[in-house]
């Protein structure tokens, strides 16, 4: 009974929402326009969090900013083909723009109501990022976290290049990674490794196996930073709402270095054992494969050389391996010079991490703002920054980013950094979504519809609620819209737009109905009196419930509690207006609109951050100002938010006139 009692308790508790907040949303290469995946499987949620987050605590409090990732090797690559093929493309930089431009248009016609889309290597953007990777070199150079390394690098032969990125292609080291594609030193799903782990490496120039040259890049110790990740790890198991998963990924990497070899290559356990650095062995009956665990990194690659050398074929598990920061490809941001290494470019992941940083100092600059005001809003104790990725980039930004600025935050080396003090963005990591239930990429096989080109098809509106539904909180969902099946394969309704349906039909029809009935019986004014008391409650429930949900970013339980509401609303109109015009019941018709127009306020707060257009149409008809979205006036009746009752009208609604639009090809 005590633990019902507490669960109860806790359930009424409403969350804490900071005072101030950062939101961004993971930056799309600057090769490409946007596929339904960036829009759907990201910029939605982050766009719907973002505005119900100016709605709760207030617009000027809220910064939401992403922008085009400009630099590295799959943008250069990109722009080398585009040239080789003969296209008109102009230079790199006219390249990236306009794909920049292109990017920024999309966003706009889902309305993604970004403060800032800039772009790493445009503009005042661009000059601010290359300012800040400068000053975050030198404070981790000065601090003793970076160290030169000489690491094998792959070079083309037949081009007289070394090669980068996705210049390489072959198979992921990892033990059990499941990519389909490895490149120079990091898999499609995002694990690293050295590139002379590589399996069957492939020059994307050439085609042929490329050689490995020894170069010296700078590299972050990440590996140093183990501590602190596993003090964070354990802070946010026990005091954080992240999602479970995230946590289980970067509990992974936070292991000691491994190697897995098949118990068939090895014919004298004991005779090879001796042979590797000091070592514990796991030899498990039931597995195939013996694992070697080490103390440290270079153990486990004196070890790898000897496997080598005598031909025996091995996978390395996961760990933390030194985060290269510096490369040698032209198109980059210049890095420092520092101890007689020059001509030195930023590699594209670091930079990237800190990127949205340099997008928070470029939009307070545009507001006139103090030069260092950016960081009230990355390391004040009221403001909360959320990042909005795909969960093939919680490495980076799980563990990477939050290595180095944990390094950025410590003063000495005696300090002992504190978790809870140390503010760290919150990760919001979204699972795959699918395309006809196969995983699609612009670099797989599945080609992705272009986000721009699904609104020929569907409105804006129809595809956020959709992508929400898809429960991208805690597993992959397929997007299947019925528009791409044959014809022969199309059946019933169109999945995409069930969600879509409860604006354009359910909620419609409720708000076009309170209209209709205020013109015909209350000279188009909203009738004044008390809203039922179960109205009223079944209202503060949902409000509650939706509150919670989006606390937690489980946008999939957010439609769910709208449908429930929004249906219930529109089934207690039809259930009892019917009576009251068949009965000519004055009273009964007044308070059943009285209710409903509750209702409709109620929703319309709920809606406003998914379909804003919609929302922002009924406060027009509605004649209210802003109050409605102010979540101060949540529970509160329409009376309140109305400045003055007494001249108060509703502007005309003319026949037929959809709050919720579908799409003109829904009506073929």
């Amino acid at each position: 009974m005590k633990d019902n009692k507490n669960y109860e308790r806790k359930k009424k508790e409403r969350p804490v929402f900071p005072k101030r907040a950062i939101i961004t949303a993971g930056m799309p290469y600057g090769n490409k326009e946007l596929h339904f995946g960036h829009v759907g499987g990201m910029f939605v949620h982050a766009d719907t969090f973002a505005r119900f987050l100016r709605d709760r605590i207030g617009e000027d409090n809220v910064i939401f900013v992403s922008g085009t990732d400009c630099y590295g090797s799959p943008i250069s690559e990109s722009y080398r083909k585009l040239k080789e093929s003969g296209e008109d493309v102009g230079t790199i930089t006219d390249y990236v723009r306009k794909n920049h431009e292109l990017q920024k248009e999309t966003l706009d016609s889902y309305e993604i109501s970004l403060n800032l889309y800039a772009a790493s290597a445009l503009n005042r953007a661009g000059e601010i990022h290359q300012e800040l990777s400068n000053e975050i070199f030198e404070e981790l150079y000065e601090k003793g976290y970076l160290k030169k390394l000489s690491s094998p690098q792959f070079y083309d032969p037949d081009f007289d290049v070394l090669l980068n990125g996705r210049q390489v292609i072959g198979r992921c080291p990892i033990d059990g990674c499941a990519s389909d594609k490895g490149y120079a030193d990091e898999c499609a799903l995002g694990h690293q490794y050295m590139p002379n782990e590589l399996i069957d490496p492939k020059s994307t120039l050439s085609g042929k196996k490329p050689l490995l040259k020894d170069v010296t890049n700078w590299y972050f110790s990440l590996d140093e930073s183990i501590d602190v990740l596993k003090d964070y790890v354990d802070y946010l198991r026990k005091n954080s709402n992240t999602r479970k998963y995230i946590i289980k990924t970067i509990d992974e990497f936070l292991k000691k270095p491994c190697i897995y070899v098949k118990k068939d290559q090895i014919d004298d356990l004991d005779e090879f054992s001796s042979l590797l650095p000091k070592h514990t062995l796991e030899n498990e009956e039931k597995k195939s494969s013996y694992t070697f665990n080490f103390e440290n990194l270079n153990d486990r690659d004196v070890a790898r050389e000897i496997m080598n050398e005598r031909g025996i074929r091995f996978r390395t598990g996961k760990t933390l391996v030194p985060f290269r920061l510096s490369g040698n490809i032209d198109w980059g941001l210049t890095v420092p010079v520092k101890e007689g290494l020059d001509n030195l470019t930023f590699w594209v992941w670091p930079e990237s991490l800190w990127a949205p940083i340099s997008f928070t100092k470029t939009y307070l600059e545009a507001q006139n703002k103090d030069s260092d005001s950016w960081k009230d809003w990355w390391f004040s104790e009221d403001s909360q920054v959320y990042q909005f990725i795909g969960e093939d980039n919680i490495y980076f930004y799980g563990i990477a980013e939050m290595g180095i600025f944990a390094a950025l935050y410590k003063e000495d080396d005696d300090q002992k950094i504190d978790i809870e003090k140390l503010r760290l963005p919150h990760l919001i990591a979204n699972r795959h979504v699918l395309f006809m239930n196969k995983k699609a990429s612009s670099s797989s096989d599945v080609k992705p519809p272009m986000a721009k080109d699904l609104l020929q098809y569907y409105t804006a509106e129809q595809l956020r609620m959709h992508f929400l539904s898809l429960g991208l909180a805690t597993k992959s969902g397929s997007f299947d819209p019925q528009v791409y099946l044959p014809e022969e394969e199309k059946n019933g309704v169109d999945d995409v737009l069930k969600e879509g349906n409860l604006l354009t039909n359910v909620f419609n029809r409720l708000v076009r109905s309170c209209f209709y009935t205020a013109q015909k019986y209350y000279d188009n004014k909203i009738p004044v009196g008390v809203v039922s008391e179960k109205i009223l409650e079944e209202s503060k429930e949902a409000i509650l419930e939706y509150e919670r949900h989006m606390y937690n970013h489980q946008f999939h339980s957010i439609t769910y509690v709208l449908d429930s509401y929004i249906r219930n609303m529109n089934k207690y109109w039809v259930n009892n207006i019917k009576k009251a015009e068949t009965d000519k019941d004055d009273e009964l018709r007044k308070q059943i609109l009285i209710d409903s127009f509750h209702a409709v306020k109620t929703a319309a707060l709920l809606i406003h951050p998914i379909a804003p257009s919609g929302c922002e149409m009924i406060r027009e008809y509605l004649n209210v100002g802003s109050k409605i979205w102010k979540w101060d006036y949540a529970f509160s009746t329409i009376y309140d938010i109305i400045d003055d009752m007494d001249n108060h009208e509703l502007k005309f609604l003319e026949p037929r006139v959809d709050f919720f639009k579908k799409h003109e090809s829904q009506f073929m």
